[in-house]
């Protein structure tokens, strides 16, 4: 099977695009093109990949993209038996004669806007998407009408840990945003810089939280890296007496579980978490659940687990052993492949439409 996978919004490097799920095609032996944005985002493309380079389409620079992806994604789909996108963009660049078509639904882009016009527009967007393409979410949702394929956003469980939890390295792993605590995690380090504690960030992060990040790493309370690949990411996180995921209780995270929660249990890092419902049933007791928008409980929390090294051990084995039972993504892996290869064999849900544009979906 040959596959056409498409991103113009996320780095080629995005764990659930690149190193999960073209991985687990690669391993299956599928031919992949892969259409991203590998030059703006200073990537190589691997070698066993069909590369086609595209700008990225970021904030309100877009056209140039859109343009791109429009040819990118005619090139790529010519010879395929499958075109698999990942963004809002791209179901309005989508080739009119084409393979069977899937969207994967990452996030729930409509609930993390303000205002009425545009989460209806994609609202209206997504509607249609479901009638026309096949979809794959990342998690359950009750905004789409019909039941579709989850492939969740699990991770890579090692059979053993390599680091113990230490005592003077915190983490946070992920983008970093207002809704996602940026500040929360600013105030953590404050708290914590006076006990020797240091904070490491690892994450791209929202243009308007960028200078209060660089205004504390120059103050020496944190260490902040910037976007870094997952499975790099992962492994600077070894070793952390804890890692953090503040998500605050707005509604693009309430229903949804935060990746890194899982990441850490998979590489033995005692998680903080806030109170988000799947973020508490994912760590069902192993971990640490602190309320929303509380600095000082959260450092609390890094202290006691510091003073108390056999409960933080304890919690170590037990959320890598329920990782790799529970979130182990090559478990996960083949029925995402078989989803993929059945619809490959199926007619295109699409109609055909003018050769003069691009179908929306």
């Amino acid at each position: 099977m040959k596959v056409c996978v498409g991103t113009v919004t996320r780095h080629p490097e995005d764990a659930r695009i690149m190193h999960r799920q073209i991985r687990a095609l690669l391993d299956a032996g599928h031919e992949v093109t892969y259409v991203a944005p590998f030059t703006d985002c200073n990537v190589t493309p691997a070698p066993e990949l069909r590369a086609i380079d595209v700008p990225r389409a970021v904030g309100l620079h877009r056209v140039r993209a859109h343009r791109a992806g429009v040819a990118a994604l005619r090139r790529g789909a010519r010879d395929a038996d499958l075109l698999l996108v990942h963004d809002l963009d791209l179901l309005l660049a989508l080739p009119r004669r084409r393979p069977p078509t899937v969207w994967d639904v990452h996030e729930d882009m409509a609930a993390r806007l303000d205002g009425k016009t545009l989460p209806r527009l994609i609202r209206r967007l997504e509607a249609r998407a479901e009638r026309r393409l096949h979809l794959i979410l990342a998690e359950q949702s009750d905004r789409f009408g019909r039941e579709h394929p989850v492939v969740p956003n699990h991770t890579y469980v090692p059979d053993a840990l390599s680091k113990p939890s230490g005592d003077n390295r915190i983490v946070a792993i992920g983008r970093l945003g207002e809704s996602r605590g940026a500040a929360d995690l600013i105030e953590v380090a404050r708290l914590l810089h006076p006990y020797g504690i240091r904070l490491d960030l690892i994450g791209p992060a929202d243009p308007h939280i960028r200078p209060l990040l660089r205004d504390a790493q120059r103050s020496g309370l944190l260490d902040w890296f910037g976007y870094v690949p997952n499975r790099h990411a992962l492994r600077m996180a070894e070793g952390a007496l804890a890692g953090l995921s503040l998500a605050h209780d707005v509604p693009a995270h309430r229903d949804a579980l935060p990746t890194k929660v899982i990441e850490y249990l998979a590489r033995g890092v005692p998680v903080i978490s806030t109170p988000l419902p799947r973020a508490v049933a994912a760590l069902r007791g192993d971990g640490i659940v602190v309320p929303f928008g509380d600095p000082e409980a959260v450092a609390q929390a890094v202290l006691d687990l510091k003073a108390d090294p056999a409960r933080r051990h304890a919690l170590t084995a037990r959320g890598h052993a329920r990782a790799r039972a529970e979130f182990h993504w090559p478990d996960r892996a083949g029925a995402f492949v078989a989803h993929l290869e059945a619809w490959a064999g199926a007619p295109s849900p699409v109609a055909a439409r003018s050769s003069h544009r691009a179908v929306p979906a």
